[in-house]
């Protein structure tokens, strides 16, 4: 073991920052990260080895246990439930023998629990030891489960593989892209390159104008003006500046970004290029959710095609002393990795815990270098813009939300997948686009965003009224909203918050206790008047956010779907509180031996 992670170390240059890397290559290595191996680690990093496994123990996809031969994680989103995830989940069990959570006693079988893995459009999914499987059913997962008890590679299930790319000798994968709507910025025709020659052409200051006169704003969901940005980070004036590409869209319900990296790889390095020359950067980094661990390879066969073309590397289009590469970073399964300052945090090798602000990236972000961080899609339609101009861009959408916006659109419609629309569309038009009828509800934004009834189908899809990160969860009407969306929602933030917050680590559980205590018939109108008052604690208390939105699912229900909570409590008249504090305290006075005693008045 210990010449192996000596040779894995020695391969980062003993490089403390990239410590992500090194796990991962551990993990590989290995099946786990345990105790002995995370010691070496630390050892010949000069770290501590809590460090080491503080690291470990924030991300899903790391463990100090093996997770089986075959590690099972079945997505357990909202979305994936609603397409029938529990019957899946009980198959699995029944088949390998365990409840989920846990691993065969032979090790052979590991079945786990994972918040979202960018597959919405296609659920009930799963990723087996890095490999895709989609739309699963009962017999499919009977047919897997024999294949892993053969101790068969998972990869031979693989034999039909997905549109586009999906068939590529380096990705083979079963998954389907869903294009349904392809629009004139990220789907249109253009020649690779185009937008580099042009941008090397003119100064970095005359690029960062270009794309601030577009008023290309952020697509991850915040909106901030991508020029601005830039510029901010311009002016800097560091040492060294990094442009970080933010691809991992954790957010239930978003895969729009998978599709771009899947179909549109080198339109979207093209536009790190091109960042990357106005901001002065020497190098890009693509950091890559583990959800996507099975593109990484086509991904990289694509950098270095166009390293080939002088499109990366070294006086890229023949400016000289343009030097820039790209390379990727791969996350380890956390949420709040999304969010900026977290995404900088993991790249260095910790937690993925928000930083306090200010500085800002901008001024102290990777490294403590100036840093820009985009999206996927901020940074593809980049590309665009340089290729036909800031006017063609800001002649599409709506005044404060300029060009087109790609969206995910999963649940009850006929026609689930990827939408790039113009901004202004409406949400009417957009279920009608989608096939969605009998629609109770429609999430917006996923589970940090807002829910809207059948009143408000009027709003446009803009920054200016319903901004979004990409997206959308339709809810039919035979869905029970409060049970089947919310509790899953609340469930997804407590398990995802970092807890460096109290509100986010406590208020989370407790607003869900409550919810939970209403839908078991228990509540009354205070309970749900509470509810609503609680739920704004977290937006002011919260430093990220991740926490500042993590009540939305019920203050957004509340709001919209009020009836459904007076639906279920009891009337003031009628409502006897049946809590017995002995009975509340009886386990733990049992645990450490106390016999209680209550005076009773």
């Amino acid at each position: 073991m210990e010449s192996k992670i000596k040779a894995i170390i020695a391969k980062y240059s003993h490089d403390r920052t990239r410590l992500m890397d090194i796990l991962h290559d551990v993990k590989d290595e290995f099946g786990c990260i345990s105790p002995e191996a995370a010691g070496l680690i630390a050892g010949l990093l000069k770290t501590s080895q809590a460090d080491v496994e503080q690291t470990i123990s924030f991300y899903h996809f790391y463990s100090m246990k093996p997770a089986g031969k075959y590690a099972v994680y079945l997505n357990n989103s909202a979305v994936a439930c609603m397409m029938g995830r529990d019957e899946i989940a009980k198959t699995f069990e029944k088949e390998a023998g365990i409840p989920f959570n846990s691993v065969t006693a032979d090790g052979l079988i590991g079945l786990w629990d994972t918040s979202d893995i960018g597959m919405n459009d296609q659920e009930p999914a799963a990723i087996i030891n890095d490999v895709v499987f989609t739309r699963l059913t009962p017999s499919k997962v009977r047919e897997i489960v024999a294949v892993m008890k053969a101790g068969q590679p998972i990869q031979e299930l693989v034999v039909k593989y997905g549109d586009g790319e999906n068939s590529h000798p380096l990705i083979k994968s079963m998954v389907h892209n869903n294009i349904m709507k392809k629009g004139p910025v990220l789907f249109s025709e253009y020649e690779l390159g185009m937008a580099i020659r042009k941008a090397v052409n003119l100064s970095p200051e005359l690029v960062i104008d270009e794309v601030k006169r577009s008023n290309l704003r952020g697509r991850g969901g915040a909106g901030f003006p991508a020029g601005l940005k830039w510029e901010f980070c311009r002016k800097s004036r560091g040492a060294v500046t990094y442009l970080l590409c933010n691809a991992d869209e954790g957010e239930p319900g978003t895969f729009k970004e998978r599709v771009i990296l899947t179909e549109l790889p080198k339109q979207l390095f093209e536009g790190m290029v091109v960042a990357g020359y106005a901001l002065g950067a020497k190098e890009g980094v693509l950091y890559l959710r583990y959800e996507y661990r099975y593109l990484v390879a086509y991904l990289e066969q694509m950098l270095q095609e166009m390293r080939d073309g002088n499109l990366l590397g070294r006086n890229i289009a023949g400016k000289q002393g343009f030097n820039y590469d790209i390379r990727i970073q791969l996350g380890a399964g956390a949420y709040v990795c999304g969010e900026e300052s977290a995404l900088i945090e993991s790249m260095e090798g910790k937690r993925g815990e928000p930083r306090n602000r200010p500085p800002f990236p901008v001024q102290k972000g990777y490294l403590d270098m100036p840093t820009v961080i985009n999206n996927v899609e901020t940074l593809s339609a980049v590309v665009k813009i340089m290729v036909k101009g800031a006017d063609w861009f800001k002649a599409m959408g709506t005044k404060e939300s300029a060009g087109t916006k790609l969206l995910s659109v999963a649940g009850d419609c006929k026609h689930p997948g990827v939408y790039e629309i113009e901004w202004g569309t409406t949400i009417r038009e957009l279920l009608e686009m989608v096939g969605a009828t009998s629609v109770q509800a429609v999430q917006v934004g996923g589970p940090s965003g807002v829910c809207i009834n059948p009143t408000q189908f009027h709003r446009e899809i803009a920054f200016e009224d319903l901004a979004t990160g990409g997206s959308m969860i339709i809810i039919g009407k035979q869905r029970n909203l409060l049970k089947e969306v919310v509790v899953n929602f609340m469930d997804f933030f407590i398990e995802e918050s970092c807890s460096s917050c109290v509100p986010c680590r406590s208020l989370t559980v407790i607003l869900k206790n409550k919810l939970q205590k209403i839908l078991d018939g228990k509540g009354s109108r205070l309970d749900v008047n509470e509810l609503y008052e609680w739920t704004k604690y977290m937006k002011a208390a919260n430093r990220c956010g991740l926490g500042q939105t993590a009540a939305n699912p019920v203050l957004s229900t509340i709001e919209n779907f009020r009836q459904l909570y007076d639906d279920l409590v009891i009337p003031e008249e009628e409502f006897v509180s049946t809590f017995n504090l002995e009975a509340a305290v009886a386990d733990s006075c049992a645990y450490v031996g106390r016999i209680p005693k209550f005076e009773h008045h």
